[in-house]
């Protein structure tokens, strides 16, 4: 945290990614780090007494390519390996770091299984203390034995770069690779449902509560109301800070420090989720694939065989930064034998908030060690299940291949808005569509542009209408902060206009006209923009007079109101307001312009009106002449009265004379 007010200044965004380091104690992970950023990520003072890494830390940089790069730093000891999880659960990629003068050891093989288990699958592999390795064959060896370890795993292909901190060798190359790894790993995705994990609680003084962690999911902005959970208290983001510069908006993927009001650092705990309300609900019990590792990853003497996992064994589980005891409840099998897959209902001690697809990792509370890990498959699954039940196997099977709905989501997540017809043809799921399409819009995974209200008998007619256009909800969320965009900076140009023209928007979202349309009409029935027809706005824009342009204004009127029948033109208004004012006020309604040089104040324009009607009433026709004097003013003033009511309708011109256009009227 810096020592200014804690609020946004930095509006520009780049491709931000996640790094964690892994490796075995002592191995150089906090010096490579140390070299490569220039911050020393051992922050507490054991930690620099012992010279070894307790707690989480956390350096960035920024890559050749202007990309940036969060970077945590792990332990590697045996007694932190919580601390380890924690820190690695939503990483974009890993700096698996070994020792040259040491080779793999323990921790490295523990925390290799648990980038496994994880799922992380880009990295680097990373040979450090080169300058320490005893001889050349030495250092081949040791390059062996790391290839090795990690066969069969998603480090398998991983580069491998020889670096020491020390002397600086590899350090470039390091850079290099880590470019290109990264260059591969899409952006993280915006869901428009954020969650941060919170791996660090403190407060800073003058700022008040501060929590850290990684953005997944969505985007998180000043000012914005936040959910925690599972507490379910509130609280509002009063700054936020990415690589310690303060921004208006954390981006999905980074490393995020969010100044919270409204609630004590006392409510708070590592591995509570900081997320928008009302959607994200905490559980007790989850459904998960449960893969056992074959052996125990430390021990005096090496790996060795673990013993089968037995029904209501307890676990510690570890899901993002959270910790919770576990029962483990076996639903296919009566033991699960080391170096298998199998489904289980995990029973936990404490609610977590978790979803469908998170990672997560378990582990013997004594002695302390990584035994297995996965998916979740369901986050809710609503009650306990009986045990070697065939159609809750097959039930579970379903969720974690492939639900028809998740295909069809991720047909969606390829491209932008399709038409209901397209989309069906494209995934071919033949009767099931139109279900699986339901459950989408239920869970609010899509939605379709201009969507009618369901009917008396709760069908949906839109289900089967196949030109309805269609669009996933990230798609929808991004056009929506895109459009927002747009519009901040137009009513920050123009602060006077009452929104952006239609077409100019539409251009600058290349939006073919009929998906332009229909978003324009969803998101003013949402009330996230504001469709006026002509031009759309955002809902907080109101034009607003500086207090030097409503003394010009009340100028301009009172010379209106002095000579209510030959005011000043048009070009006089003008050079006395400003054009933008004059326009702002046409469109209040304050004036009406009759011709391209006259102006008349409403009020007046409508007793003048009034007036010409009934003496046309009265004697049958009006002529210009008598319009003048019936007004005591000028030529120019009543022939522009009188060619405008020509053109509205009200009047139509004989001769030298006007008569009603409908005289019923």
């Amino acid at each position: 945290m810096s020592s200014s007010p804690f609020c946004a200044a930095r509006s520009e965004e780049h491709i931000v990614h996640v790094v964690g380091t892994a490796g075995h104690v002592d191995h150089g992970k906090s010096a490579l780090i140390l070299a490569l950023t220039g911050i020393d990520p051992d922050r507490l003072r054991e930690e620099k007494e012992r010279g070894l890494t307790i707690d989480l830390g956390f350096a960035w940089l920024r890559l050749p390519n202007d990309d940036e790069v969060g970077i945590v730093d792990v332990p590697g000891h045996r007694d932190f390996i919580e601390n380890m999880i924690a820190g690695v659960g939503s990483i974009d990629a890993t700096l698996f770091v070994v020792a040259a003068d040491e080779s793999v050891m323990p921790q490295t093989r523990e925390h290799l299984a648990i980038l496994d288990l994880l799922g992380v699958d880009v990295g680097l592999v990373v040979l450090t203390k080169v300058d320490l390795a005893e001889s050349e064959e030495w250092l081949d060896l040791v390059v062996e034995d790391v290839i090795e370890t990690l066969d069969g795993t998603t480090l398998e292909d991983a580069p491998l770069v020889l670096t020491s901190a020390r002397t600086g060798q590899g350090l470039d190359e390091l850079l290099t690779a880590l470019q290109t790894v990264l260059d591969d790993v899409d952006p993280a995705a915006d869901r428009g449902r954020p969650r941060l994990s919170i791996d660090r609680v403190f407060t800073v003084s003058g700022f008040g509560t501060v929590v850290t962690g990684t953005l997944i999911d969505g985007y998180l902005r000043v000012g914005q109301e936040v959910e925690i959970q599972p507490r379910g208290s509130r609280a509002r983001v009063r700054g936020l800070q990415t690589h310690k510069e303060e921004v208006e908006r954390a981006v999905p993927g980074s490393r995020v420090a969010i100044n919270l009001t409204g609630i004590d650092k006392d409510e708070l705990a590592r591995g509570d989720v900081v997320t928008s309300p009302d959607w994200l609900h905490s559980t007790t019990l989850v459904d998960v694939r449960l893969r056992y590792l074959p052996e125990i990853l430390w021990g005096d003497l090496g790996p060795y065989a673990q013993r089968p996992l037995r029904h209501n064994t307890q676990l510690k589980f570890y899901s993002g930064a959270a910790e919770v005891m576990a029962r483990v409840r076996l639903l296919g099998s009566e033991a699960l034998l080391p170096g298998q897959t199998g489904w289980v209902q995990l029973e936990l001690q404490e609610p977590v908030a978790v979803l469908k697809g998170d990672r997560y990792i378990v582990r013997l509370p004594s002695p302390a060690t990584t035994v297995g890990g996965g998916i979740v498959v369901d986050s809710h699954p609503g009650r306990k299940h009986r045990r070697f039940r065939p159609d809750v196997v097959d039930r579970l099977e379903t969720l974690a291949e492939g639900s028809p709905s998740s295909v069809l989501l991720q047909a969606l997540k390829r491209g932008g808005p399709v038409t209901v017809g397209t989309l069906f043809e494209t995934v071919r799921l033949g009767d099931g569509a139109p279900e699986a399409l339901r459950q989408l819009l239920e869970q609010d995974e899509a939605l379709l542009l201009g969507r009618r209200k369901r009917s008396k008998a709760g069908t949906d007619p839109e289900i089967g209408a196949t030109a309805q256009l269609i669009v996933g909800r990230e798609w929808w969320t991004g056009l929506i902060d895109r459009a927002a965009g747009e519009l901040s900076a137009y009513h920050q140009s123009y602060p006077l206009r009452k929104g952006m023209p239609r077409e100019a928007l539409r251009s600058s979202l290349h939006l073919e006209p009929r998906v332009f349309d229909a978003a324009m009409a969803q998101a003013d029935a949402e009330r996230a923009l504001v469709d006026e027809g002509a031009t759309v706005r955002l809902p907080s824009h109101r034009v607003r007079f500086t207090p030097e342009q409503r003394q010009r204004v009340e100028t301009l009127l009172s010379r209106f109101r002095g000579q209510p029948f030959a005011p000043p033109s048009v070009k006089e208004s003008s050079e006395m307001v400003g054009e933008d004012v004059l326009r702002v006020l046409l469109q209040r309604g304050e004036l009406v312009q009759v011709s391209p040089d006259v102006l008349f104040l409403t009020d007046v324009y409508q007793e003048m009106v009034r007036r010409v009607r009934e003496r046309i009433q009265h004697q049958g026709s009006i002529t210009l002449s008598e319009v003048r004097d019936m007004f005591e003013s000028s030529r120019k003033y009543a022939q522009a009265l009188l060619e405008h009511l020509d053109e509205a309708g009200v009047t139509k011109r004989v001769g030298d004379k006007r008569v009603l256009s409908d005289p019923r009227r």
